[in-house]
């Protein structure tokens, strides 16, 4: 038997990630999110809700860019500061002493510290009830080499993303290795 929860925001995973954007004076910031997820393999593309009332919002509307930064289960400090206080107030790169560096494909600053992150173009946004859905296509993905596995390419668990339990407010991240996708299911 299962227990119904009703209409909510309840699926896991949640990725939580840092989007950073460009304001109107050039000045870069950084606000957590966790209601995002890859949308589109071709083209490649991810999408983001933001309410209008937040400072990113603004940013993207009129930067028509943003970075997606995968912060690693040591950085969950910082992307809860980052989701507890407003760009408009306070310079999150400097509170959490964290490198803006200008993103070469797009209008808009990644995290050096960060070891994943996603330039991406803003190709269209949708409203959905009291959030603004964001779509992205994405131009470059970057990976700290570090983070890479023995083929090049990276690993999960070496990047320790952070995933977040909306109905328990808490954040979480990957577990142990359970097998290779598109072949497990051979046994069936």
């Amino acid at each position: 038997m299962k227990k119904s929860f009703g209409g909510k925001t309840l699926i896991y995973p949640v990725p939580v990630w840092l989007i950073g954007t460009y304001d109107k004076r050039g000045n870069p910031n950084i606000a957590t999110v966790a209601w995002g997820g890859i949308c589109s393999s071709d083209p490649p593309a991810v999408a983001i809700s933001l309410r209008k009332s937040r400072y990113t919002y603004e940013n993207m509307v009129e930067r028509k860019a943003f970075t997606v930064n995968v912060c690693s289960a040591a950085q969950v400090e910082i992307v809860d500061f980052c989701g507890m206080v407003s760009g408009r107030n306070v310079d999150k790169f400097e509170k959490s002493k964290l490198t803006a560096l200008k993103s070469e494909t797009v209008d808009a600053p990644y995290i050096k510290e960060c070891p994943m992150i996603a330039e991406c173009k803003l190709i269209e946004q949708v409203e959905v009830g009291i959030h603004v859905h964001f779509i992205g296509e994405i131009c470059d993905v970057k990976v700290d080499e570090s983070m890479l596995d023995e083929d090049g390419l990276p690993d999960i668990l070496k990047i320790q993303p952070i995933i977040y339990a909306p109905e328990k407010r808490s954040y979480h991240t990957v577990g142990e290795y359970l097998g290779e996708a598109f072949t497990m299911g051979n046994k069936l």
